[in-house]
Order: structure tokens, then sequence, then C-alpha cells
């Protein structure tokens, strides 16, 4: 059986790919990584190169207009954890329409999975080369994404990729029993409102809806790295 990507409105079985997420590198936990940044004159790209993102939302109607229930997400993430033990919890750029994560195309690792209220949040790390590393020479899908990060301002999303079905009930897609998450990528376009990667504190939205809000520093937000941004990039 051939399956294809379900887009908005469609119901039936097939590939469910959802754009819920954002890249964060400056939560607490990755205080480290911005201190060797900044107190380094020279080329320096922190190796690993680890990540805070937000991954996905429970029982919130997203772009495509489908809901994920609770137990469902629960069920696929605990599922999902025995990936990160084996350290293949990886994905790719993009959603190539397929249930096969491309080795040639890895752009990250997950490390670590956990929730806030009904928000999937973890750690992830990018797959960096040699070259990046040393030199600031971009050679592969991890390295481009790292470039991103620092030097351009661009906005990343993290988006999930499964296979499953999805029922019209009253008027609302909601996805059934039967889905199973494949990996999240990384893509331009999340499908949670404000749901973004940004260099600039004043360009972040807040990632849990306000009545989870108990503790302000639970929002993260990215912080600018003065040094970085102002030094030259090597390509190949």
């Amino acid at each position: 059986m051939i399956l294809k990507e379900l887009r908005k409105g469609e119901t039936g079985l097939g590939y469910l790919i959802e754009r819920d997420g954002y890249i964060d590198i400056n939560d607490p936990n990755n205080m480290k990584l911005n201190e060797d940044v900044n107190n380094n004159s020279n080329w320096f790209i922190p190796h690993p190169f680890i990540v805070h993102a937000v991954f996905q939302k429970s029982d919130t109607p997203n772009a495509n207009g489908r809901i994920y229930p609770r137990h469902i997400l629960e069920r696929e993430v605990e599922k999902y954890t025995q990936k990160i033990l084996d350290r293949r919890a990886y994905g790719q750029p993009d959603h190539p329409a397929d249930t096969v994560i491309s080795v040639k195309e890895l752009s990250h690792n997950i490390l670590k999975l956990w929730w806030e209220g009904k928000t999937v949040v973890g750690n992830m790390e990018l797959i960096l080369t040699p070259g990046y590393i040393k030199y600031g020479i971009v050679s592969s899908v991890g390295d481009s994404i790292a470039n991103s990060i620092y030097f351009n301002k661009l906005k990343l999303g993290v988006s999930s990729r499964g296979v499953g079905s999805v029922e019209n009930k009253n008027g609302t897609a909601i996805v059934q029993d039967d889905f199973e998450l494949l990996c999240w990528d990384i893509v331009s376009d999340p499908s949670t409102p404000n749901a973004y990667m940004a260099l600039e504190p004043e360009n972040l939205q807040p990632y849990i809806e306000n009545t989870e809000i108990k503790d302000k520093n639970k929002i993260y937000i990215i912080e600018k790295i003065d040094k970085l941004l102002n030094k030259p990039m090597l390509f190949t």
C-alpha cells in the first residue's frame, strides 16, 4: 500500500507531518555553551553543539487543523526513549515523504525529551563535521543549520514525521490510536503560531500557553551572541 501525505482537512491513513516546534539555544541547561562562545575571541564552535527545542503539543489544534490526544503523544514519546538511549533518535532537514531517514542527510540527534504542561520539549545535538568545528567550513546539513543559528539569524522550526490515520469528529480532525512517530525534523515553517527559533529575544514568543506558565523562568529566550555575529565565515 502506497501512503500519501495527509494535508490540512484530509482524513484517512497516511503520512502525518506537523511543524509544531522551534529551537532555542540558550536555555539554562546550555549556559556553559554560551559562556564558551562569549569567552573566545578566535573562531569557536561548541562541540557537542547542543540546543534546547520545543517539539510538539498535545490536545492543541495545529496549522493543519489536527489534534494529537495527550495519551497518544505520551505513548509515542515513551517509545521514542529507546531510540534516544540507542543514539538513533536522529532526523533530517525538511520532510521527505518517506518512512526512511536518510543517513547521508542527518542533521541532528535528540538527546532527551520531557513534558512542560502539554508541550513536549527536549535537547538535541547538531551533527557537525570536523571542518566546520575547526575552520568554519560548511560541508554538511548539520553545519548549515549551525551556521544559520549563529550568523544568519534565521528562524528554524522542529517538525514531527509520522504515520497514522485521522478521523473527523464533530468538525475536528483527531489523530487516531494507530499513529506511529518516526522522527522530528528541522524545518523552516513550524505549524504552531510563533513557534520559531530566533536569536533576538524580542522576536521569540513564549512556547507555552499563558495558562500553563507558572514560572517566568521557564520561558526560555535566545541571547544575542555578539562576538560570533561579527566574525567572518568560511564556506566551501
